[in-house]
């Protein structure tokens, strides 16, 4: 784990709101220097702390209007079984994330589809024949109460 000081803290909850933000308007935000405020990005990016950039969407404006948690479980656990699963979901695009679970189900899918129509297509044509899927459970978001892809840096500082 990389050590991370007050201003690298700082550099990032900014970072996290406001990604467009310019090198200048970050070093004044956070106190530095343009070219010290500059240094600590770039090994902030060397590091691997920062992954990369991106735009959030809304969903619903470019027609994905249903969304859906997906437990799923395995037949088997051995590690070529896992292996072919993982390939398959990193091949659909409707899963935006997977995650291995502890419990009774061993993978999370969180999907992005147009409707139920879509979902069923990705169901049947994708998720159930994928090989060594036992079991699923779906669940449809009605309403999404919080949304944020910013990390609880504030906890970090204390």
């Amino acid at each position: 784990m990389a050590t991370l000081d007050r201003i690298d803290l700082r550099l990032l909850a900014v970072l996290q709101s406001e990604g467009r933000i310019t090198n200048a308007e970050l070093a004044e935000r956070v106190s530095l220097s343009p070219s010290a405020c500059l240094r600590r990005l770039q090994r902030l990016e060397a590091e691997r702390i920062i992954t990369g950039y991106a735009a959030q969407i809304d969903p619903q404006a470019v027609g994905l209007g249903l969304q859906a948690f997906v437990r799923v479980q395995l037949s088997k656990h051995e590690s070529a079984a896992i292996e072919g699963f993982v390939e398959h979901v990193n091949g659909w695009d409707e899963v935006v994330a997977c995650h291995a679970l502890t419990g009774d189900m061993d993978y999370l899918l969180h999907v992005y589809v147009a409707d139920l129509k879509d979902f069923s297509r990705f169901l049947l044509d994708h998720l159930l024949n994928a090989t060594g899927v036992a079991d699923v459970n779906s669940s449809f978001v009605l309403r999404t109460v919080k949304r944020s892809p910013s990390l609880p840096l504030a906890q970090l500082e204390r």
